[in-house]
């Protein structure tokens, strides 16, 4: 690739995390910040208006979320994308459709050089062809059907760990963050109790309560005890509540009364 600066376009819906990425880009003489974007709707004008050759591209976004807002792009000369989210989960299907880095919010000055150094490499080292390829695979595997969730990504103290569903016995909800739990290991992401069990297969998994969802094949037995108070108990000995919301549901699914 030739060229006096690359152009790079930051989509994000939160305006601070737009103004640190244009901060932290202050001092590099190689890259020119064309636009700043609230929404993929506003990306694709500005894409369009701009031809630019980077992205940083939020995920988590209000009307086109930053997958959707790939998926969108026309053939031609495809821009190079950098993903910055806060939420952990989304690091497997950025790595998937061939982004040239994740930042995971926050990141600091270091990191972003890392991702940019990166993405100055795809775009200066590789030829047209190839970066176009690139982002052709990204939208193949992008409309591939979603599959059931099959391993956590988790962020801890420097590493990222990959959980593999089926070492999860069960999950609670903390706050604003989830506590996955395994036979020997308790990790937390940030992520919410409606969105993990969307991805979560549905034989396996099974909310039993508002703030937990149990793996099925990790419960020994279901008690009854005084007021009628239902108990899952896991073959580690733990003991889950579970609700009178979710006790009908369970019954369905298992084929007897409870």
């Amino acid at each position: 690739m030739s060229l006096d600066k690359i152009k790079a376009l930051i989509i994000d819906d939160e305006p601070p995390a737009r103004s640190v990425i244009r901060k932290m880009l202050a001092d590099d003489l190689e890259i020119e910040i064309v636009g700043e974007c609230s929404n993929g709707i506003e990306a694709i004008e500005e894409i369009s208006k701009h031809s630019p050759d980077l992205l940083f591209l939020d995920i988590q976004m209000p009307e086109m979320n930053g997958f959707e807002l790939i998926e969108s792009f026309d053939e031609g000369k495809f821009p190079t994308v950098i993903f910055v989210t806060a939420y952990d989960q989304y690091a497997v299907r950025a790595f998937e459709v061939s982004a040239v880095d994740y930042l995971l919010k926050p990141f600091d000055h270091e990191r972003l050089e890392k991702a940019v150094e990166k993405a100055k490499i795809n775009l200066f080292e590789k030829s047209f062809d190839e970066r176009n390829e690139q982002v052709i695979k990204l939208l193949k595997n992008l409309n591939k059907k979603e599959e059931n969730l099959e391993r956590f990504v988790i962020k801890n103290n420097g590493r990222v760990l990959f959980v593999p569903v089926e070492d999860v016995a069960w999950i609670e909800s903390d706050g604003n963050y989830l506590l996955i739990h395994t036979a020997n290991q308790k990790h937390i992401i940030r992520e919410t109790m409606k969105s993990v069990e969307a991805k979560l297969n549905p034989q396996k998994f099974f909310r039993i309560h508002r703030s937990t969802i149990a793996n099925i094949d990790c419960i020994k037995e279901l008690q009854v005890h005084f007021n009628e108070k239902h108990l899952v108990i896991l073959k580690d000995g733990i003991e889950l509540v579970l609700s009178r919301r979710y006790r009908d549901k369970l019954s369905k699914k298992l084929g007897t009364s409870i």
